[in-house]
């Protein structure tokens, strides 16, 4: 036996040979996804492995013959049309990470709880934790060490009390944890990469899809990996996959950057911050997210992408995320302090979070606004335009050969006279296609103002909530398109915004909400 030196935990030192001490099992894909979380599935029958054996510790290790090896929870089966005795099932996302043929050959053992647990316990306590510790437990997350339950100790340990150098330390272990792109050579080659961040909770600030074209088009390289959607209506790679193929491979993201100097794709394919991710899966049903939490999320992921520059825009509105100028001032500060300790030039944008941004909120409604911004059309979305100019002005004010005061006037320039768009479009040939085309959901229905007055105030959670019980982003069709915004005036039973959906259940799901309560404040 050798002693793996990061973590603690012993393994064998030839993992891929078999023995009678390490009987083999079938490998089995089972169709089902676990958000992330490596499930394996064994049969109560099974007679190499003693079923009974994984009660008290319910992670295995699995080998494959040429030395491949995840960790994964075990769950005994007893239906044997799931998976047989000589088989071992894995769940889509353990299979994928594996990475090996169904039918091949595996072995299993008992996964020994992980010595970074000792460092969560020291948390839970509220000690602070070195960068040593933190970077332990941190890899064994990322390595699917933890169980849901030690990663949820961890997570409010840590929401109870963070210093400014543990969030730094977070956010380092997280971004050392999968890829790290440096762009510093062929195809690419640049000294200055430029990024943009939204800290989120305005329904329809899509942003980024306009930003992007207008920074790229006027020379500075501005890659943009972004998310899909957890508990949003939609992601910027939701949105962007109704116009293009936003799932490409590291090679072809530089390739697509080198060329036109940006891109708009899902950053999960290109393995930035796994840790973070599966921080994620958990944080977000809990409802956990302090601001130490977030910054530690979104820093790893913009310096794993290699970002030199980053614009953060922080909504502010009695209904965001941030609630207060109080809360952004805070948040901006522990956001530099990262950023200066990374190497990471960071500005922010405080922008106005009372309302939506836009009309569209779902991912063809909201790709509609941003192509109508990028095309000058005149029924644009003015609110949706105007913010994505201030914010791509900011951005393009890191260029030093700028002169200061007109990135503003530069980023309005490069949209009016067609460069922005005529540089998405080259953007989206280079990413490919979409993978489907997107369909407007039929069922639609109108919510109508109760009563007669001026709107004061549209609730941006209780409208992202109704955009997501019509079904997006999962159906791309689906969302909410608002009517009317923040200051109109309306009659009794005049429409307020409209519902689409694509499914019976969804759309009763989502007109029964807004039956309830519409999200509108109408004095």
């Amino acid at each position: 036996m050798r002693s793996d030196s990061s973590t603690g935990n012993s393994v064998t030192s030839r993992p891929g040979t078999a023995d009678d001490a390490n009987p083999t099992l079938r490998l089995k894909r089972i169709g089902l996804h676990t958000y992330g979380e490596y499930v394996a599935f064994l049969s109560a029958a099974c007679r190499s492995y003693k079923p009974e054996s994984f009660v008290n510790i319910n992670k295995i290790e699995i080998y494959g013959a040429s030395g491949q090896r995840i960790v994964a929870s075990v769950n005994v089966v007893e239906n044997g049309d799931l998976v047989d005795p000589s088989t071992l099932g894995l769940s889509t996302a353990a299979f994928a990470a594996l990475g090996l043929a169904e039918g091949s050959e595996v072995m299993i053992k008992l996964s020994r709880p992980p010595h970074s647990m000792e460092f969560v316990r020291s948390k839970i306590r509220g000690e602070p934790l070195d960068a040593a510790q933190i970077k332990e437990i941190i890899s064994d997350i990322a390595a699917h060490r933890y169980s849901k339950t030690e990663i949820t100790a961890f997570l409010v340990a840590s929401a109870a009390f963070l210093t400014g150098e543990e969030v730094l330390a977070l956010t380092q272990a997280m971004a050392d944890v999968g890829t790290r792109i440096q762009w510093n050579g062929p195809p690419c080659n640049f000294a200055q990469v430029m990024d943009k961040h939204c800290v989120g909770g305005i329904p329809g600030n899509r942003t980024s899809m306009i930003v992007v074209p207008i920074v790229a088009a006027c020379g500075l390289p501005i890659p943009k990996t972004s998310s899909r959607a957890i508990t949003s209506p939609a992601g910027t790679a939701d949105t962007m996959e109704v116009l293009a193929n936003v799932d490409v491979d590291l090679a072809q993201m530089k390739k697509i950057v080198g060329a036109n100097k940006g891109c708009l794709v899902w950053g999960g394919h290109v393995n930035l911050s796994p840790a973070d991710d599966v921080l994620i899966s958990v944080e977000r049903p809990l409802g956990i997210d302090t601001p130490e939490q977030m910054v530690a999320s979104i820093m790893s992921k913009k310096a794993a992408a290699g970002s030199t520059h980053l614009l953060v825009d922080i909504p502010v509105g009695p209904t965001a995320k941030v609630r207060s100028v109080q809360e952004a001032a805070r948040l901006s500060k522990l956001f530099q302090f990262v950023g200066r300790a990374m190497g990471i030039e960071v500005s922010i944008a405080v922008t106005d979070g009372a309302q939506p941004i836009g009309r569209g909120i779902g991912p063809m409604l909201e790709a509609r606004d941003v192509m109508a911004v990028l095309r000058n059309e005149a029924e644009a979305p003015t609110d949706l335009r105007e913010r994505a100019l201030q914010l791509a002005g900011a951005i393009l004010e890191f260029d030093p050969s700028l002169k200061g005061g007109t990135g503003l006037a530069l980023a309005r320039r490069t949209l009016e006279n067609g460069a922005a768009l005529a540089t998405m479009e080259r953007i989206m040939a280079a990413q490919g296609p979409p993978p489907r085309q997107v369909v407007l959901g039929t069922h639609v229905a109108d919510v109508c103002a109760r009563t007669a007055g001026q709107v004061i105030g549209i609730d941006c959670a209780r409208i992202g909530r109704i955009a997501r019980l019509a079904g997006a982003p999962t159906s791309q069709g689906a969302g909410v398109d608002l009517l009317k915004k923040t200051g109109a005036s309306v009659r009794a039973g005049e429409p307020l915004y409209r519902i689409h959906a694509a499914v019976d259940t969804d759309f009763m799901f989502a007109t029964e909400m807004a039956d309830d309560a519409n999200g509108y404040v109408i004095n």
